[in-house]
């Protein structure tokens, strides 16, 4: 159980490191455009957009920070003009990955701190009666 709850926790923070470098990557060589969103989810969402060279881009992981999106709506997006498919919704950056990564920790550690602790109550009370 120590085990899971540290993995998750080491997960989560990866989570908002890799964030965190992916805006990195965008905003050292940042281009703007609009996007249509052809999809929509909590998870992903799909865009579609034209850099300025007149390529259309439809990233296949699909928008950073997807939330409160809707299919059909048109949204600015920043993105990466070395990778057109390392794209965010303008304005939205890593620290949108914060809370939920953190309340995953939160959680996990809510959950793992009490079955840790009666775990361990459990094996002291076997020792003590192996003992007698």
């Amino acid at each position: 159980m120590l085990v899971v709850a540290i993995g998750i926790s080491v997960l989560s923070f990866l989570l908002v490191v890799a964030a965190w470098q992916n805006d990195r990557t965008i905003t050292s060589n940042e281009g703007t455009a609009t996007a249509e969103v052809l999809s929509a989810g909590k998870l992903r969402s799909a865009v579609t957009f034209v850099t300025p060279d007149g390529i259309t881009h439809n990233p296949q992981l699909g928008v950073l920070y997807p939330t409160n999106l809707i299919a059909g709506q048109r949204i600015d997006v920043e993105y990466s003009r070395e990778d057109p498919d390392l794209v965010r919704v303008s304005g939205r950056n890593a620290r949108v990955a914060i809370i939920p990564a953190a309340s995953v920790v939160v959680v996990t550690w809510l959950v793992a701190g009490p079955t840790l602790f009666l775990l361990r109550r459990r094996e002291n009370g076997r020792r003590v009666i192996s003992r007698d």
